[in-house]
């Protein structure tokens, strides 16, 4: 793989769940740490959680018991549980890569939240 891919965004009601996924490449994956970014329109692109490879996990105020990631390194992927979630949460969810040498972005996958 070249570049990371993301998918499970897609369009859901106030207080429903949705859950994101990202596959990148094999022989860098299990020796990076993971994120999810968002972006919504006007703002920057801000962390919304990261694990690292022993499983360390970071989370932004803003979704701390809402959202859950975790890693499979045998499937090269990284996955954001999102449950009760809110209008505020639309965004563009971007996966990302930190390797020791060098980075990496996905292109994103749109998620929205109606009222």
């Amino acid at each position: 793989q070249v570049q990371l891919v993301e998918s499970g965004g897609g369009l859901v009601q106030a207080g429903g769940s949705l859950r994101l996924s990202c596959t990148g490449p094999e022989r860098i994956f299990s020796v990076s740490t993971m994120g999810w970014y968002r972006q919504a329109p006007g703002k920057q692109r801000d962390l919304v959680a990261s694990i690292t490879r022993g499983g360390s996990t970071n989370y932004a105020d803003s979704v701390k018991g809402r959202f859950t990631i975790s890693r499979d390194d045998a499937e090269n992927a990284v996955y954001l549980q999102m449950n009760s979630l809110k209008p505020e949460d639309t965004a563009v969810y971007y996966c990302n890569l930190q390797a020791p040498l060098f980075s990496m972005w996905g292109r994103g996958t749109q998620v929205t939240v109606s009222s």
